[in-house]
């Protein structure tokens, strides 16, 4: 049973201005870095819109899936389709962990009380913000380990990826594009768009396992809301692609982790 009073169907009443201006400031964040910036809307939907913690997990999947569905095309147009065919294995081995691991996070999210999502949304975010710092401003090597080690080595990595991004709402590929560089020495434009295809059935699992408990609720009531933030973080995702380089990695980057930080420290302190 559900213990987070979250899963009320409140529906937000925000114009539909400062709505869309949001998830296009976030998608900008996201866009600039090469990633759909639904770390950044999560403590957003909870400090400027008011949804209580499952809540914003669940608004936060639906759009990092709406997102990812749009980036999907742009994405294997960049990548030819069979480049990544090529790496079928790669995507298998995560699945073979992420799968469960999403239906493990998402049936541990519903069971928790509010105030313990919150604390475990801002260690979370702290983990993003040290992803953010070490797949950005160092350089991502590999392992070069034997395939006896490299298999379950995947799937328990998959795991925890599929953990973070059920709780945290997320697509997971700030985990995943290094993990796929890291493990399976793949290069990192690749490892963009299998993080894609990993991304989606992930996401759908946690999705089901949602489903199950009644948090579908939340975006019964806002479902205006959410597809409006979900167009906003598109076009901004969009326009921060086309900024891409405009802003170095030595000083943008940097500048989102603390914001990441920050919002973990708030979140933490969050009643």
């Amino acid at each position: 049973m559900t213990i987070d009073g979250g899963l009320a169907p409140t529906r937000s009443t925000h114009a539909t201005p400062l709505v869309f201006g949001a998830g296009a400031g976030i998608g900008v964040l996201g866009g600039m870095i090469g990633l759909g910036g639904a770390e950044f809307r999560l403590p957003l939907l909870i400090s400027l819109f008011g949804f209580a913690a499952l809540s914003a997990v669940i608004l936060n999947k639906a759009m990092s899936l709406v997102v990812v569905l749009a980036a999907l095309p742009a994405r294997l147009a960049a990548v030819s389709a069979s480049e990544v065919a090529a790496h079928w294995s790669v995507a298998v081995n995560l699945l073979a962990g992420s799968l469960l691991g999403a239906w493990a996070g998402a049936a541990w999210a519903v069971r928790m009380r509010s105030s313990t999502l919150h604390k475990v949304l801002a260690v979370l975010m702290v983990l993003m913000a040290a992803a953010l710092m070490a797949t950005h401003v160092a350089t991502v090597g590999t392992l070069a380990l034997p395939l006896w080690a490299q298999v379950p080595c995947g799937v328990v990595a998959g795991f925890g990826i599929g953990v973070v991004a059920a709780i945290m709402g997320v697509a997971g590929g700030e985990l995943l594009i290094p993990t796929i560089v890291l493990l399976f020495a793949v290069d990192i434009k690749t490892a963009g768009s299998l993080s894609l295809l990993v991304s989606l059935p992930t996401m759908l699992v946690a999705f089901a396992r949602y489903s199950r408990d009644g948090s579908f609720a939340v975006l019964g009531a806002n479902r205006r809301f959410t597809l409006i933030m979900a167009a906003g973080s598109i076009a901004g995702a969009m326009l921060g692609g086309l900024l891409l380089g405009v802003f170095p990695d030595l000083v943008l980057i940097p500048v989102l982790a603390l914001i990441l930080l920050v919002s973990a420290v708030k979140l933490a302190r969050h009643d």
